[in-house]
């Protein structure tokens, strides 16, 4: 596995962006029986999932997202060095998103961007890549986007996908101490099993498989059999591992934010690292499987309790395709901006 630390990196703002637009899976689900659509709901705890729909994408989301935490912390777009976009839904192959919405943002031309292409591992993974970067110098403050739209990619007939997916984009922005001050100190584990790749996977559309004829190849494949056991067999050891390199009581942590994959598979994984349920928020009803952003999400729209006086202790999981896994334990200082919009297409 991978372990790091940084320090000197502070969270000032976390914004979170979804579509207006909500898709009710049981008033608005076709193709299913009644009795389908209950057993679904009931073990993947989707309600309702934001839906953006065609022509949005998950650049819309994280630069409504961005534009609000930067407006909430006062920011200029040019005091921003560094701009990290995670997604596996860019808008195009080529140019990256990132500078699409650095154009969005107006950032400066000293701004570095660029995208990173991971899923629901990837705010760990992200939040490691850009504070290695920040303690090298010469990046101050950064924005760590990301966002994606899995419910444009997941087959209406495809029972395993078609209830669970929704929209949504999130932008993290970062800011690294001036004093030098070696507070707070992230810690940070990192795996990847890539033995399980086809376990979720997109097989049409890339440069694999350019322009298949069988449609269907065009959305995500899961086979959600291995993805549980993948997930109750990882996520165990990856907390406790994540603990002992932060040399961190499991009692210190004030939440465990996990991706929000499914409810049925994240009540099994409480309960098997004993992680009692109001320190793991969960907010699949509302939002959907949005991918590696809900757990930006999860921040913003979780209820968590905040004390003023202290920052929280928060261990972050992320885990799915891949396949991988990653950890980020951090501090949420209690001055940290959360900001939250749902985001409709201009008319």
């Amino acid at each position: 596995m991978a372990r790091a630390t940084a320090s000197g990196v502070h969270i000032r703002g976390i914004g979170t962006c979804v579509p207006r637009r909500r898709f009710d899976n049981r008033r608005d689900t076709a193709g299913f029986s009644a009795e389908e659509i209950r057993k679904v709901t009931g073990m993947a705890g989707v309600d309702r999932r934001p839906v953006g729909g065609e022509g949005v994408c998950s650049s819309d989301l994280c630069a409504a997202a961005a534009e609000r935490v930067l407006q909430a912390l006062d920011w200029p777009a040019g005091s921003v060095d560094l701009l990290i976009m995670i997604t596996q839904t860019p808008d195009y192959f080529l140019p990256q998103t990132a500078s699409v919405v650095h154009r969005r943002l107006g950032l400066g031309d000293d701004c570095a961007a660029f995208d990173v292409g991971l899923g629901c591992s990837g705010y760990p993974y992200g939040l490691w890549v850009a504070t290695a970067l920040m303690a090298q110098g010469g990046v101050r403050r950064a924005l760590l986007l990301h966002g994606d739209t899995p419910a444009r990619y997941s087959d209406r007939s495809d029972r395993s996908v078609a209830l669970l997916f929704g929209d949504g984009g999130s932008a993290t922005a970062l800011e690294r101490d001036e004093g030098g001050s070696a507070e707070p100190s992230w810690h940070f584990v990192l795996h990847t099993d890539s033995s399980g790749l086809e376990d979720m996977i997109i097989e049409g559309g890339g440069f694999r498989e350019r322009f298949p004829q069988d449609t269907r190849r065009h959305f995500v494949r899961m086979r959600g059999a291995n993805v549980f056991n993948f997930t109750l067999k990882r996520l165990p050891p990856l907390i406790r591992a994540a603990l002992d390199h932060g040399r961190t009581p499991f009692e210190d942590i004030d939440y465990f934010i996990l991706h929000q994959s499914n409810q049925f598979i994240m009540r099994h994984l409480a309960k098997k690292a004993e992680i009692p349920p109001e320190r793991m928020p969960i907010i699949l009803g509302d939002f959907g499987n949005t991918g590696g952003s809900s757990i930006p999400l999860t921040i913003t729209q979780g209820g968590l309790a905040r004390p003023p006086e202290r920052p929280l202790k928060l261990l972050l999981l992320g885990y799915g395709v891949g396949l991988s896994w990653a950890s980020a334990l951090v501090d949420l200082p209690p001055q940290t901006v959360l900001e939250h919009v749902e985001w409709e297409p201009p008319r």
